[in-house]
């Protein structure tokens, strides 16, 4: 007969991934269109025999266009990427953009120049709206847990539960085991009966995070439930969770109330119970003033 818990390890969803997971095109475009201006500029390169001629030439009417260089090559900006020189130096990769010679030797030495004079690309503002769209993917997790957080929200407003969202630890400052560290839970549910503070994640893949995630909730959920009106809640799900299920099974057996996207179902009508209760002891204290001092 399986164990509960190796009911819920069942129970986990290979994705949680809707379309718009893949790439984030609005932001993709937002990215780009900041840098539009530089890039066109830097587009007076492409087809040019004499590069060091041309960076010259455009440097001297705009040496801020070379400032863009760097996503060129997939780098974002303040990363603060170093690299060799051709002086076997290590330099930021910011500090190539600040001269022609520099620009020269980062354009030459990344294989930007061959890039240029051949024509490779016809256009440099498509070409980092598809560098961008690569970079996207590390996004990916991000939005796993996005989705996740947008599916919990779903089953709570079909289920018409109020809750408030990202809600700051600071607002309880009753809690005193939570120390000075603030944090932000995903979702909090407040009752006459109790306020459930919630966490939610979804794990595609594995990794040091799921370990270190269930260890801070583990260590997390006494300090809150220790509170007669206070209760921590853990939903979470994701296949991913089947390489660091040791792990999960230690905070499985250490929080009282962890849930995934089917039993979420459980706490759902645990919560609709104790409305439904309010809802009679309120329907009995109105028939009480209506009728005076009767007992009904």
């Amino acid at each position: 007969m399986s164990t509960p818990f190796e009911i819920f390890l069942s129970q986990l969803s290979e994705t949680n991934a809707t379309l718009d997971y893949f790439t984030d095109f609005k932001k993709i475009k937002e990215n780009v269109n900041k840098i539009a201006i530089k890039l066109n500029q830097l587009n007076y390169l492409i087809g040019k025999t004499d590069i060091k001629a041309a960076v010259n030439e455009l440097y001297e009417e705009n040496p801020k266009a070379f400032e863009v260089l760097d996503i060129l090559v997939a780098i974002r900006k303040n990363k603060n990427v170093k690299a060799f020189n051709n002086k076997g130096e290590i330099v930021i990769l910011d500090s190539y953009f600040t001269s022609p010679e520099s620009i020269c030797e980062y354009i030459e030495d990344t294989g930007l120049g061959e890039v240029f004079r051949n024509k490779e690309v016809k256009n440099l503002v498509d070409y980092v709206f598809g560098i961008e769209v690569g970079l996207d993917t590390n996004a990916r997790k991000n939005r796993s847990g996005e989705n996740m957080a947008k599916a919990v929200s779903l089953f709570f407003d079909k289920a018409n539960i109020f809750y408030k969202k990202e809600v700051s630890s600071k607002e309880f400052p009753e809690i005193l085991s939570l120390g000075v560290d603030v944090k932000r839970f995903d979702f909090v549910i407040k009752t006459k009966k109790k306020t459930y503070l919630i966490e939610t994640n979804f794990f595609n893949g594995g990794g040091s995070k799921l370990n270190e995630t269930a260890r801070s909730y583990s260590d997390l959920a006494p300090k809150i439930n220790k509170y007669e009106t206070y209760e921590f809640v853990w939903i979470t799900d994701g296949q991913g969770w089947l390489s660091a299920k040791n792990k999960l099974e230690e905070a499985f057996n250490t929080i009282p109330s962890i849930y995934n996207l089917t039993t979420i179902k459980i706490f759902i009508q645990k919560i609709l119970n104790i409305y439904s209760k309010n809802t009679k002891r309120s329907s009995i204290n109105i028939l009480k003033i209506t009728h005076g001092s009767r007992s009904i």
